[in-house]
């Protein structure tokens, strides 16, 4: 018995909540991200699929080719013919307390898309040329190591392997340390351009993160990128000298905090005064983090985004030298790093006007969307043509738990992509 994308969903309710922040923590390879990923397979297995893990944790799941069609172009091993695959997917782990649609609803819209592609071929109306298969990829927020899309980034070699296996979540825990608990081995991490070159085009299905589709709720109910944002993570540490709270007089004191304070105002005041950029510091870790205790170190994270990476650039520049001086003025130093830098991605123009006509089917009137977060499309689209449909999110509101995707408009996102895949699985191959 097949399930809709609402029933899909349902299945997930009860895996990650996070009793402390509302909504859902679940780390990128930790417990809830795995039984997410157990619930997928055998979600997956159950259509038929066949399951492949491969060696930067992704996981595959192929609907090939129907014999008649796969046996003249199978290999003499008799392996399915999987060249020129069309792929969809999305993510399962999520940021600390994040919504329940953001990646899981573009994992589950691919299965129900799938279940009505596979209706349809038994009925004789499709006829599809090329394999479908279904990626789950890991670690997309980056919530846990640092670095956003990191399965993503490694097949396309975006980051090396060697950078990537350095990388500790809060613990101390390596990535080398987490891929090995889940099975991988971490000398075969890196690009894989082989694999990359068998997809003709991947498809990302994400609920809208912002306010564009939920401001008429008689509006087109999805719509598709046309771009996304560039944006990056960098590290500033402010260091002093940790003392004890009681003892140490405030005339006496080298506080990182207060430079670290005062850096978070400043990143305010000078991004808003760059039109068209967002700054955030979401992230701020005191050492050793005592309640009396004044700190030795305190760690801030900035994220800083916008369409053009020169002015991304300028602005990283800008607030670093006024973290200097806020920080020489209370006798403190203070070093950056850069995590990730994601430059702006225009998506497959190509691809997006025909994903548009297919859309347009589903919900006249749907329009191009240019997306201010990241997306494992993203990384992927320096090797691979991809496009992504938006579903709309009445809140307005992601990375929080008051996201949201009403079961009818999921339903119109799981219509408009089984007609963009179909359209693009019914495809002659082009050699």
């Amino acid at each position: 018995m097949t399930k809709n994308v609402a029933q899909l969903m349902g299945d997930l309710e009860s895996i990650g909540r996070d009793p402390l922040r509302g909504g859902y923590s679940r780390p990128g390879f930790g417990t809830h991200e795995l039984r997410l990923l157990e619930w997928f397979v055998a979600e997956a297995e159950s259509r038929g699929l066949d399951i492949e893990r491969d060696r930067n944790g992704i996981t595959w799941a192929w609907w090939d080719l129907p014999e008649s069609a796969a046996s003249s172009a199978a290999d003499s091993d008799d392996k399915p013919n999987r060249a020129h695959a069309i792929a969809t997917g999305s993510h399962l782990d999520s940021v600390p307390g994040g919504g329940a649609f953001d990646g899981p609803l573009g994992v589950a819209s691919a299965l129900a898309s799938l279940d009505q592609l596979q209706e349809q071929e038994r009925n004789g109306t499709l006829r599809r040329t090329k394999p479908l298969v279904i990626a789950v990829f890991p670690e997309e927020e980056g919530s846990r190591f640092g670095v956003a899309c990191l399965g993503s980034r490694l097949i396309t070699g975006a980051i090396t392997p060697q950078r990537a296996l350095a990388l500790t979540d809060r613990d101390g825990s390596s990535f080398a340390d987490a891929a090995r608990a889940v099975g991988l081995n971490p000398e075969h991490m890196g690009a894989d351009p082989a694999r990359l070159s068998g997809l003709d085009a991947f498809l990302e299905l994400h609920v809208e993160q912002g306010k564009f589709l939920g401001k008429d709720p008689l509006g087109p109910a999805v719509a598709v990128a046309s771009s996304i944002l560039g944006h990056g993570r960098w590290r500033f540490s402010f260091a002093g000298q940790g003392n004890h709270a009681g003892t140490t007089l405030m005339a006496d004191r080298h506080d990182p905090m207060i430079a670290a304070a005062a850096f978070v105002v400043a990143v305010r005041d000078e991004v808003s005064a760059e039109s068209g950029a967002r700054g955030t510091v979401g992230r701020l870790e005191p050492i050793p983090g005592g309640t009396n205790v004044v700190a030795s170190r305190v760690d801030v994270w900035l994220d800083v985004r916008h369409p053009d990476d020169v002015v991304t650039a300028g602005l990283v520049e800008r607030l670093h030298h006024r973290a200097t001086a806020l920080a020489a003025a209370e006798g403190c130093t203070v070093t950056m790093s850069e995590e990730s830098m994601t430059g702006t991605v225009n998506f497959d123009g190509e691809l997006a006007r025909g994903l548009l006509n297919s859309v347009e089917r589903v919900a006249p009137g749907a329009q191009l969307l240019p997306s201010g977060a990241g997306h494992d499309a993203g990384i992927l689209a320096s090797a691979v043509p991809t496009g992504m449909i938006f579903t709309r999110n009445p809140t307005g509101i992601s990375h929080a738990p008051e996201e949201y995707v009403e079961d009818a408009d999921a339903q119109h996102g799981v219509k408009a992509l089984t007609l963009a895949l179909a359209d693009l699985l019914t495809e002659e191959p082009q050699n």
